[in-house]
């Protein structure tokens, strides 16, 4: 019931089969919040036999496109930090797809003295961390009048399906996470995982490297994979911090001290 946006990689059946049972889930729990969906070119297209299944909803659908510059994510709902953003970048797989980056900018540290200096009352100080101006008297204060200089925040990268290509690496630049799809586990499955529009262990790893993530979580084994740890020395050999991703998986990113 929290979701606010469903962002589709790419419409291959086993990326966009489950909708309908999610949605008609959020309908029967009560859901009256707009649920948005994004994903790449020719979304109502491809979405328009889905949603035919889907049948009635309590709540709007409303399909919308990533901009170019990223989606402040405090404009679908305002319970996300103004800084929280994603950003869309295209990748290579066998139809038009594209994966997705979500940041969360850090502002500069709160100066109290500049703040008090300025006048401006206690109780107000939290707007201005918040990237909000105030009125002091007749004079506006805006938040950089009293922060420091930015401070690095928070990226989770998410490939979805392709091979290696530099928006995938640029993309994942300096990322604390990377999720990257691992198809195929084998070295010599390399050439097999380029002609499918895929990845196998070590080549996202490779990724991993180049692109200087901190973290990387492996995801979409093929169904020859029956225990993705016994390839996991293939990626863990070019990048020593990957793993396995699995359902259920979960971690708490932090910012630097």
């Amino acid at each position: 019931m929290q979701v606010d946006m469903i962002a589709l990689t790419h419409y291959h059946g086993d990326h966009i089969f489950g909708m309908p049972g999610l949605m008609q889930t959020l309908c029967s729990m009560g859901r009256t919040e707009p649920l948005y969906i994004t994903g790449p070119e020719g979304m109502e297209e491809e979405l328009a036999p889905i949603l035919k299944l889907v049948g009635w909803t309590s709540y709007e659908i409303r399909m919308i496109e990533v901009p170019k510059d990223g989606l402040k994510l405090a404009e679908l709902d305002p319970g996300w930090p103004s800084e929280a953003m994603l950003h869309a970048f295209k990748t290579e797989h066998r139809i038009s797809s594209q994966g997705y980056s979500f940041t969360l900018g850090r502002p500069g540290k709160f100066m109290p003295q500049k703040a008090k200096e300025l006048g401006i009352p206690v109780n107000q100080w939290g707007l201005l961390q918040k990237g909000n101006s105030v009125r002091v008297g007749d004079m506006t204060v805006t938040p950089d009048q009293v922060l420091g200089e930015p401070r690095k925040g928070l990226k989770f990268v998410f490939s979805g399906d392709t091979a290696v290509c530099d928006t995938l690496i640029d993309a994942a630049k300096d990322a604390d996470l990377l999720i990257a799809e691992a198809t195929y586990g084998e070295n010599g499955q390399a050439q097999l995982a380029i002609d499918h529009g895929h990845m196998n262990f070590a080549q996202a790893a490779a990724v991993a490297s180049r692109s200087g993530a901190r973290q990387l979580w492996l995801a979409h084994y093929s169904q020859m994979i029956e225990d993705p740890e016994i390839y996991l020395p293939n990626a863990a050999e070019i990048f020593p911090d990957t793993h396995c991703g699995k359902d259920g998986m979960r971690t708490s990113l932090q910012f630097e001290k």
